[in-house]
């Protein structure tokens, strides 16, 4: 696991907030693969679970790639006013937990979450100030093949999903970042390269220096005094 700088203490505070990051892409993109990679590389950042009503895949486990539930029981939590945001994609219903978000924030973590252009539109209309990543393919013939490789559909819903990919790419202009796909180590690369540079935005870290540092640096004595200033 890899150190990223973002833990800064400076003058017995935490320099960055946690960020809410979402990362959309047309189906078979890889937006799923490259959060949970980023996931592994830093314990800053907590990779938000969706729920979900449909089936698990093959080699799905409930708790770390979704949360699957019964269509009621999804019901009776959106009713309860406790997902961020929820959609219908392909007769399935997803959420995000808003309790998921809000418990990462307190413990100082950025959140990660995967989902889809109905989903990251409702974000966008929340107050949680998050940044928004889009991930695009190389090409429509490559992200073809990875659906089709991946063989996690019916021939019915995969036709369904590459009709849908025709449209959702024209969604890029919706989002702040867009990332190629091409190759997946750079992609992760890419990403978390992002995180870091959001963190580091001055409008970000503008509260942070004008009210506890600079307040700190100013009262700070110097280590060299009068009488040695005199002598140099």
């Amino acid at each position: 696991m890899l150190s990223d700088g973002l833990n800064q203490i400076i003058y017995g505070k935490s320099v960055f907030k946690p960020i809410l990051f979402v990362v959309s892409a047309p189906s078979g993109a890889g937006k799923t693969s490259l959060c949970k990679e980023i996931a592994k590389r830093t314990d800053r950042i907590h990779y938000s679970v969706s729920y979900t009503t449909r089936a698990p895949r093959p080699g799905e486990v409930n708790g770390i790639d979704y949360y699957f539930v019964s269509r009621e029981k999804f019901l009776e939590m959106k009713e309860q006013n406790l997902f961020i945001e929820s959609a219908e994609v392909y007769g399935n219903l997803y959420g995000t937990s808003k309790k998921t978000i809000l418990d990462s924030f307190q413990s100082g973590k950025d959140v990660l979450v995967d989902i889809d252009i109905q989903g990251a539109e409702l974000i966008r209309k929340d107050d949680f100030g998050s940044v928004s990543i889009y991930i695009l393919p190389p090409s429509r013939q490559i992200l073809e093949e990875r659906l089709t490789k991946r063989g996690q559909d019916s021939t019915e819903t995969l036709s369904k999903r590459l009709d849908k990919v025709r449209q959702e790419v024209h969604a890029f202009s919706l989002y702040d970042y867009l990332i190629f796909n091409v190759d997946f180590r750079q992609a992760t690369d890419d990403l978390h390269a992002i995180i870091l540079s959001e963190h580091h935005r001055r409008s970000r870290m503008e509260s942070f220096v004008t009210k506890d540092f600079l307040p700190k640096f100013e009262q700070e004595s110097p280590l060299l005094t009068k009488s040695s200033d005199d002598q140099l």
